[in-house]
């Protein structure tokens, strides 16, 4: 299994979602932002980059969160929180198709999204 990153880039009560775009893998899906853990790359350095490249963002890593095996067994996902520091939202059109601030329960209604999403969102997120 590769490491990745889950970013949850929290705002009061609303974290961003993405639905990633058509020519990534796993396409239209709606998930928080993350991506691939470089090799010799620390995740706390992958949160903060790879917001920056999927979303524009520049964030604070500030704690991991929950941990989880992607739905098709390829990825370990390590989630993090992480603080909005700056910067303007501005999706990289390669990978993200769209993106919005949504609260937990929007994000559980947005279809489609990963099944192995769904407990962090309803044990979890209540719980920040």
């Amino acid at each position: 299994m590769r490491p990745a990153v889950v970013i949850v880039v929290r705002d009061g009560e609303r974290l961003l979602a993405i639905r990633r775009a058509a020519g990534v893998r796993r396409p239209h899906y709606w998930c928080p932002p993350g991506g691939a853990i470089e090799p010799g790359e620390a995740a706390g350095d992958a949160v903060v980059r790879e917001a920056r490249e999927e979303v524009g963002l520049a964030v604070r890593a500030v704690r991991p969160l929950w941990s989880t095996v992607s739905d098709d067994g390829q990825w370990a996902l390590e989630w993090w929180l992480a603080e909005p520091l700056g910067g303007e939202l501005t999706p990289d059109p390669r990978e993200v198709a769209e993106a919005r601030w949504v609260t937990g329960s929007e994000f559980l209604a947005l279809e489609p999204i990963f099944d192995a999403h769904r407990p962090f969102f309803r044990e979890i997120w209540p719980n920040l």
